[in-house]
């Protein structure tokens, strides 16, 4: 798997600058919902085909380092 950074873009110009997905409009926020719903990786691939499952992963590296930054702060 690529490292998160490769993954997930902030952007001004998309979402209000929310860090999103390959500069696509889907944030993080947005899968991390979805996961926080029950959604599971396969239901989530087959409503949104333009993620991948490297794309989920890196969501929940990005969140997990995020969490750790907070923890240190």
């Amino acid at each position: 798997m690529k490292h998160y950074s490769e993954i997930v873009t902030i952007d001004s110009a998309k979402r209000f600058g929310k860090p999103c997905i390959r500069g696509m409009r889907i944030s993080v926020y947005d899968v991390l919902g979805w996961l926080a719903s029950g959604m599971s990786f396969e239901e989530i691939l087959s409503d949104f085909p333009e993620l991948t499952h490297n794309d989920i992963l890196a969501v929940l590296a990005f969140a997990a380092e995020r969490e750790h930054r907070i923890r240190l702060a």
